[in-house]
């Protein structure tokens, strides 16, 4: 079977300046992935060029085996909160309802089966009682996972998600890490971008280390070493590996 994620020589740009070159590496099915990098390393830019909203300048994306456009429906996206409209007008339940969407195709309307596979779906994040709030009015972390649930909606079998710990309490982050450890325990497979060097070894089993370049993907226990971190911080590093070993 075609992995669920294989990057192959890809460089990418805005405008013109570089942001990823010649980037390689394969995802095996059934593995927790944390995209680690310094702050512009490019992390971001990965996982939009995985999902087909940025064009890379060379090389190439598959979703088991495919072009994006062929298998969307099998991949779940989790965006920056920075990225959404959060003043934009609905409610927790519509916005967990919009991850049905690709299944139901341009002519049909969501009904009673999806409005239960959203609330089941805002359940297991523990947010059906404020299923009809505004999505602005709910907190950071609130409205993370509410976005987490619409990606459950799309019941995929490869999750992307870009930073989905940021700026939310500690009981968000780990309710969202349970969530995404299950899903890997259910054969899915999920990526993602993550900062907090002292984590890594306990969210991720396997890593992607990236500056621009690839420095190291693989198993976390084989590859988030004092050696790569130090190769992928650069003059940073050593307050990367105190990250990585405060507490």
């Amino acid at each position: 079977m075609s992995p669920p994620l294989a990057v192959r020589g890809v460089s990418a740009a805005y405008r013109d300046e570089a942001v990823l070159w010649d980037v390689s590496f394969t995802i095996p099915e059934g593995r927790l992935v944390g995209i680690v990098g310094p702050n512009g390393a490019g992390k971001t830019t990965m996982l939009k060029v995985a999902m087909g909203l940025l064009r890379p300048v060379a090389g190439s994306v598959e979703i088991f085996g495919r072009p994006i456009d062929r298998v969307r429906r099998s991949v779940g996206y989790v965006p920056q909160r920075g990225s959404v409209d959060w003043d934009f007008p609905t409610d927790a339940r519509d916005v967990v309802e919009m991850g049905t969407y690709g299944r139901l195709g341009w002519l049909r309307r969501p009904g009673t089966a999806e409005r239960r596979t959203a609330e089941r779906c805002l359940e297991r994040v523990d947010m059906l009682g404020l299923a009809d709030r505004q999505i602005g009015e709910l907190s950071g972390g609130q409205q993370q996972r509410v976005f987490i649930a619409r990606a459950l909606a799309q019941d995929a079998r490869l999750y992307l998600a870009d930073e989905p710990f940021a700026g939310v309490d500690y009981v968000t982050e780990r309710l969202v890490v349970d969530l995404l450890r299950e899903l890997r325990d259910e054969g899915r497979t999920v990526v993602v971008v993550h900062h907090d060097l002292a984590s890594v070894a306990d969210y991720f089993d396997t890593v992607v280390l990236l500056n621009r370049e690839l420095v190291a993907a693989g198993p976390t226990a084989e590859v988030f070493t004092r050696e790569n971190i130090a190769r992928t911080y650069g003059g940073a590093a050593r307050r990367a590996e105190e990250m990585r070993t405060d507490g």
